[in-house]
C-alpha cells in the first residue's frame, strides 16, 4: 500500500457542476507542492471509491500529484444503472461529464498552473480519451488499466497526449482489443501487458506493477 505517514495531504469533498442544475460527487487531494494533478475515470458501476482507483491515486499522491476522483453519474442515475446497467456504456453522457470535471480542475487557482493528466479503468478509458480529442490542449498523458479505449472509436485518431494501455495478460479480450486501440492512437502510446493480471489486477503484486508503470509514464509526461 502506499506510505502516508509523515506526509500531510488535503482532502475534501466536492460537487462539480454539470447539465441542467445538477452536479457530480468528487474526492480532491492536494499534496504538498503538488507538481501535476490526476483526473480519474471511473467505469462500469465503479465509483470515485473503487479500491483499485483508490490505490492508485494514494501512491499518486505519495508521489507528488493532486488526484481528482470523481463519479460520472449522480446519485439518481447511479441508482438507475445499478438497476438496469443501462448507463454504464453511454460513452457519450460519461465522456461529457469528465470533461465537466477536467474544466473544473482547469478552473481551480491552485490547479489551473498544474500539468493535468487522465488515469481511466473499464468504459471510463474510452470517455478520458473522448475528453481529451475534445480539449487537447488541458491534458499532457493519459493511463488506461485493463480499459477499453476501442469504445471510442475513431476518435482516438484526435488524442494528442501520449498513452499507456496497461493490460492484464489473461484478460485476453480485452487486451486484444486494446491492441487494435493501439493502432489508432498517433501519439507516441505504449502497451503494457502485466503478467499473470486478470481483468480486475487482484493477483499478488499485479496492482503494484500498475502503479509502478502509471507513475513512470505520468512522472515522465506530466510533472
Amino acid at each position: 500500500m502506499p506510505k502516508t505517514a509523515g506526509m500531510t495531504r488535503r482532502k475534501r469533498e466536492v460537487e462539480i457542476p454539470i447539465e441542467d442544475s445538477q452536479s457530480i460527487r468528487a474526492s480532491l487531494t492536494v499534496p504538498p507542492n503538488a507538481r501535476g494533478v490526476i483526473a480519474f475515470a471511473h467505469g462500469s458501476g465503479s465509483s470515485r471509491f473503487s479500491p483499485r482507483n483508490q490505490f492508485v491515486a494514494g501512491a499518486l499522491n505519495e508521489a507528488g500529484f493532486a488526484t481528482l476522483l470523481a463519479d460520472l453519474l449522480t446519485p439518481v442515475e447511479d441508482e438507475l444503472d445499478r438497476q438496469t446497467g443501462s448507463l454504464r456504456f453511454d460513452i457519450g453522457l460519461l465522456s461529457s461529464r469528465f470533461g465537466a470535471a477536467a474544466c473544473w480542475l482547469r478552473n481551480r487557482q491552485r490547479l489551473r498552473e498544474l500539468p493535468m493528466g487522465y488515469f481511466a479503468a473499464s468504459t471510463g478509458a474510452a470517455a478520458a480519451l473522448i475528453a481529451a480529442a475534445d480539449e487537447p490542449a488541458w491534458v499532457s498523458s493519459i493511463v488506461s488499466r485493463g480499459g477499453r479505449p476501442d469504445l471510442a472509436s475513431e476518435r482516438l485518431r484526435e488524442v494528442r497526449a501520449p498513452v499507456l494501455l496497461i493490460v492484464g495478460e489473461r484478460d485476453t479480450q480485452v487486451l486484444d482489443l486494446n491492441r487494435t486501440a493501439l493502432h489508432r492512437l498517433n501519439a507516441a502510446s505504449r502497451l503494457s501487458v502485466v503478467p499473470r493480471a486478470t481483468h480486475l489486477f487482484e493477483e499478488p503484486s499485479t496492482l503494484d506493477e500498475v502503479v509502478s508503470l502509471t507513475l513512470a509514464w505520468f512522472s515522465a509526461h506530466t510533472a
